[in-house]
């Protein structure tokens, strides 16, 4: 089998299993496998910056409702890739503009051990990349609910043929999770529309920022309760996802409301952002044992597991906390590996450190759970709150925690279910304590967390933006999906994707069930669904109670070896969108459907 490097050369390896052995080895033998050995926890965490606001004079040409489809004679291409209008643009104008570039980094330091590394990235706007450099991950954009916001993305890509071996200049940029019309989710294709947009071009993408239902069951504004928080951006090109986000298109989305406000002396009073709030990108990555340069297996179907663990772009880095309350949202950046999460004193490892997680998928939970560890599958996120000075305490004042994957996966498939021992797994970033007593003002969970409170239907620390109700919801048919292996690619219900048809109609403004099954045998797939959240029902025919880390919305659900239902909506807009397995490996070898909403749905039940 080969690997791709960032410098174009090929690398002959054997199997997937012989890659990830430094992912799931000891801190001491972090690395053996096929990258190079590196030390951990010598560099920084980075905190990306906020990307700035910009005024309307700072666009040219200025952002029209209707696609831009005048041609640039620079480039014999349209201005702007997309083809079709803004929805409900004309109700709910733009509030707040930003501009981002996308481009190639060729001077990206992961490690000091490590050369410099060539990744792609978003800059925070201007024009000159050697003054404001491709960043990866991306700038965090943060915006508020009820503040409409327009994004102006340049594709300033390198051409196809100085890629570096992997990745098409050729991009999507899906908001994950957001309530958005298809002209600005970021879907991977359309059979009538352009999605992906060119080299030389720019693409407007528009936000209502109003909560779903706003032009349905909660107008005008939407349901409240149906509030987000931590998104992420992403790379959605059809059939190269995997590489593009893999080189580093991605970025974190934050969006605040009243409750939930970014200030811990407002609202629900949650960590302040940005000095204690705080998102991590989890990203593996395999590097070049003689060049020590990133590669990427383009030929392999089943996922790829890195023996190189970076976060927000650095490998193993260090954090420096004070004793106080902290949010982390911890984002599966992907492609394939799923992690189990826990906090580790590695001067003593028989000591057990709760922690609290309040949200799912970028949803706040009805209330916080009390956890020692939590799961994340590719794309999956979770907003926890780590109480360094109750650690301090109640755990002999460590000087250093760590956050451990502990799940061992030696492949794509998924993972072996071997958890492994405190301090042998792969600790993916070190907090080092520090000294001093510092003011904290943020909501403490602990007083009503599961299992001290017993959890029931109607209790909702988090009110009013935590969970709907769905026992009022009736649906209208329900349709099942078969994932599965065929034809050595990867196919819903014995179907390959293909962009130049939507497999059913849903009808606008209905409720459906469906109900998701892995046949695939010996595998994992998490499942993402674009447009609108759903609600897990029952696993295998057992129901998700209240208590439970599935007793939310979310938009990515891990489908094992069993039947999942699922409750969903699919409320206010129109247009085609995808549904498909999230492992982006499987997702480009053919996991993946189009879907319609309109006005009047089909009664496909097997599409």
């Amino acid at each position: 089998m080969a690997l791709l490097t960032g410098g174009g050369f090929l690398v002959t390896q054997q199997g997937l299993s012989a890659w990830a052995s430094g992912s799931s080895a000891t801190p001491s033998s972090f690395g053996l496998g096929l990258s190079p050995k590196v030390t951990p926890f010598v560099e920084p965490l980075p905190i990306m910056p906020v990307l700035p606001l910009r005024p309307a004079s700072a666009f040219t040409p200025a952002p029209t409702i209707a696609a831009n489809r005048t041609i640039n004679p620079a480039t014999g291409l349209p201005f702007e890739g997309r083809t079709e209008s803004h929805q409900f643009r004309e109700r709910f104008p733009v509030q707040q503009q930003f501009i981002t570039r996308m481009g190639a980094n060729p001077n990206v330091s992961v490690h000091p051990d490590l050369p410099a590394q060539t990744f792609w990235g978003f800059n925070l706007g201007d024009t000159d990349f050697a003054a404001d450099p491709p960043l990866s991950p991306g700038p965090t954009i943060v915006t508020r609910y009820h503040a409409p916001t327009l994004i102006r993305r340049y594709n300033q890509l390198p051409p196809q043929a100085q890629n570096g071996g992997f990745g098409v200049p050729e991009t999507s940029t899906h908001l994950h999770n957001f309530h958005s019309g298809p002209d600005s989710d970021g879907g991977a294709c359309d059979p009538v529309q352009a999605r992906f947009f060119r080299r030389g071009q720019f693409y407007d993408y528009y936000q209502t920022m109003q909560y779903a239902g706003f032009d349905s069951t909660h107008p005008p504004l939407g349901n409240v309760e149906e509030a987000l928080s931590t998104l992420w951006y992403h790379d959605h090109r059809v059939d190269h996802t995997a590489e593009n986000v893999y080189k580093g298109l991605a970025g974190f989305h934050l969006a605040f409301n009243e409750f939930d406000t970014g200030d811990e002396n407002t609202g629900l009073r949650l960590p302040s952002f940005p000095a204690f709030d705080i998102p991590l990108l989890l990203a593996d990555k395999l590097f070049d044992p003689d060049t020590g340069l990133l590669v990427f297996d383009t030929f392999g179907l089943d996922g790829l597991v890195g023996d190189t663990q970076l976060v927000n772009g650095k490998v193993q880095p260090f954090l420096e906390v004070r004793k106080r309350r902290y949010r982390f949202r911890v984002l599966d950046a992907g492609p394939s590996r799923t992690y189990r999460l826990f906090l580790t004193n590695p001067d003593n490892l028989s000591q057990s450190i709760p922690l609290w997680q309040i949200s799912s998928d970028g949803n706040l939970l009805p209330r916080p759970l009390e956890i020692k560890s939590f799961l994340l599958g590719a794309a999956e996120r979770a907003d926890v709150i780590i109480d360094f000075k109750k650690i301090a305490e109640r755990f002999g004042n460590p000087s250093r925690i760590w956050l451990e994957n502990r799940l061992e996966m030696v492949n794509g498939r998924k993972p072996t279910g071997t958890i492994f021992p405190a301090g042998q797994g792969t600790p993916v970033l070190e907090f080092r304590l520090l000294g001093g007593n510092v003011v904290d003002n943020s909501f403490d969970p602990e007083p009503v967390a599961s299992p001290r409170v017993p959890a029931s239907v109607t209790d909702n620390v988090f009110a009013p933006i935590a969970l709907p109700r769905i026992d009022n919801l009736t649906p209208r048919l329900t349709r099942t999906f078969r994932f599965e292996r065929g034809n050595g690619q990867w196919q819903i219900n014995g179907q390959l994707m293909d962009c130049t048809k939507f497999r059913f109609t849903v009808q606008r403004n209905t409720t459906e069930r469906w109900i998701l099954q892995n046949s695939s045998g010996g595998w994992e797939h998490p499942i993402h669904i674009h447009l609108e959240e759903f609600r897990i029902v029952r696993r295998n025919g057992r129901l998700v109670r209240p208590g439970e880390g599935d007793f939310g919305r979310q938009d990515v659900v891990q489908l094992g070896d069993e039947d999942i239902e699922i409750l969903m909506q699919f409320r206010d807009f129109r247009g085609g969108y995808p549904m498909h397995c999230h492992n982006t490996v499987h997702e480009d070898h053919q996991m993946m459907l189009l879907f319609e909403v309109a006005d009047v749905g089909d009664n496909k039940t097997a599409p």
